[in-house]
């Protein structure tokens, strides 16, 4: 079974986080199949950049998202719509 989650990366104290779609029983830093984006909380502000065509993609083929990833997909979602009315005006 699919998950997609977060991993972690970055140096001692200084984390960044990678979305990416990896098999359930993995490791949480260990091997994945893709990244679909990534979160660095300690920009400011909090800098979340998510491939939703990719997200949408894995979503339909099954993979089930962490809660977390749940909830950060949700608000890169609504950042997106915000940000399109802007674009096209």
């Amino acid at each position: 079974m699919l998950s997609i989650r977060l991993t972690r990366r970055g140096t001692h104290r200084r984390p960044f986080y990678r979305i990416v779609v990896a098999e359930k029983r993995s490791k949480r830093d260990g091997g994945f199949i893709e990244v679909l984006g990534y979160r660095d909380p300690l920009t400011n502000p909090e800098k979340l950049v998510v491939r939703l065509d990719r997200v949408d993609y894995w979503l339909k083929c099954g993979a089930q998202p962490s809660d977390t990833v749940r909830a950060l997909i949700a608000r890169a979602r609504r950042e997106a719509e915000t940000a399109t009315p802007e674009a096209s005006a």
